[in-house]
């Protein structure tokens, strides 16, 4: 079967009522998987890296977004570039961050400045018709938002204030400006990254059966899920309660969504953000940078390994079951499911928006 006709299988028009899940091919089919990295991931704004991590001149943050190379860098502002020498294609600087003075290639020595100019060509004197200034790392779009940087690698696609649309309003009242980074954790996964996404989106439906201590520090008589542009809120108030989830866990719980793969979960003085890598079909990681206000006396040391100690519960508890639903999917016996009216608006919305992106 064709992409094409895979992407059609889906009926974006259906309200949730009458709505099906996109057909079991879109997480497990290896040309699916390809053409979202040149749809969903190239037209989308990607959180990339922390803003705090540029705080001195060359500073750099190199990384792949939808399987190409990028580099970020501090110089006259925060600039990003195909992390790809335009001599023979190698990469430039190695995946991770520091800081340097020039960025230079480790195959035959090409120097560049930060703002990402030629700046030398070792032996390459006698070469005719060649402009150094034509030579330059090829740049990306990149924008900065709250603590974060962004990058998109589509030029005509909208402005990132666009694309975040209402959480560009929504996020500053939770006064994440206090918040602190703390550490990243990350988790692979034996699963789509779609079928985590559909987790994180399913209105709370799983919790009481999957994840018992959360369930006891929330009020789930109150969840509620609202969506609006390209991000789902999901809220609950929780409970006051004498256990390890409930004394790290208080004030209204909010688990932001945005599209495609961003979560943003916010407690009182604590916010987790969550991102979602795709890395193959049956493969993805997730990374979970914690956040914590230090102005708030309770966010001890202490409080704060017990934080990520619970979360790192929750995310083990979604694994199992995340890595069960891929294998699922990959059997005979099932192609399509259907979606709770009350619970999985979220997921409605990020498949209808799967679906205009990939057609």
């Amino acid at each position: 079967m064709t992409i094409k006709a895979q992407i059609n299988q889906y009926n974006a028009e259906l309200p949730i009522e009458s709505a099906s899940t996109p057909p079991s091919s879109w997480y497990t089919c290896d040309k699916i998987f390809k053409h979202e990295q040149q749809t969903v991931f190239t037209k989308s704004w990607i959180m990339a890296a922390r803003r705090e991590q540029f705080k001195n001149d060359g500073d750099y943050v190199a990384l792949d977004v939808a399987n190409q190379p990028i580099v970020i860098v501090k110089s006259t502002g925060i600039k990003a570039f195909y992390n790809v020498c335009r001599h023979h294609a190698a990469q430039v600087m190695p995946n991770g961050e520091g800081c340097t003075k020039r960025l230079t290639c480790p195959y035959h020595g090409w120097t560049y400045q930060l703002d990402g100019n030629l700046l030398s060509t070792p032996q390459f004197g006698e070469v005719k018709n060649f402009n150094k200034h034509t030579q330059g790392l090829k740049p990306v779009r990149v924008a900065e938002w709250q603590h974060w940087v962004f990058i998109c690698l589509d030029e005509q696609a909208e402005s990132l204030e666009s694309f975040l649309g209402a959480l560009w309003q929504d996020i500053p009242a939770l006064g994440i400006n206090n918040m602190k980074f703390h550490k990243r954790v990350s988790y692979q996964l034996n699963c789509n990254w779609k079928v985590y996404v559909d987790n994180y989106l399913d209105g709370g439906y799983h919790v009481p059966f999957l994840h018992k201590g959360l369930n006891s520090a929330l009020n789930g008589k109150y969840y509620k899920i609202e969506t609006k542009d390209q991000f789902c809120l999901q809220s609950c108030p929780t409970k006051d309660r004498d256990n390890e989830f409930s004394k790290v866990r208080t004030g209204t719980a909010r688990y932001y969504w945005q599209y495609p793969n961003l979560m943003l979960n916010s407690y009182d003085g604590i916010l987790g953000l969550m991102l979602v890598e795709a890395i193959s079909v049956n493969t993805c990681k997730v990374s979970f940078d914690y956040y914590f206000d230090d102005t708030n006396p309770n966010n001890t040391t202490e409080f704060k390994n017990s934080s990520v100690e619970v979360a790192d519960k929750v995310q083990d508890e979604d694994r199992l079951v995340c890595e069960s639903v891929q294998k699922g999917l990959a059997s005979n016996g099932y192609e399509t499911g259907r979606l709770s009216v009350d619970k999985e608006a979220g997921e409605h919305l990020f498949h209808r928006l799967l679906f205009r992106d990939m057609s």
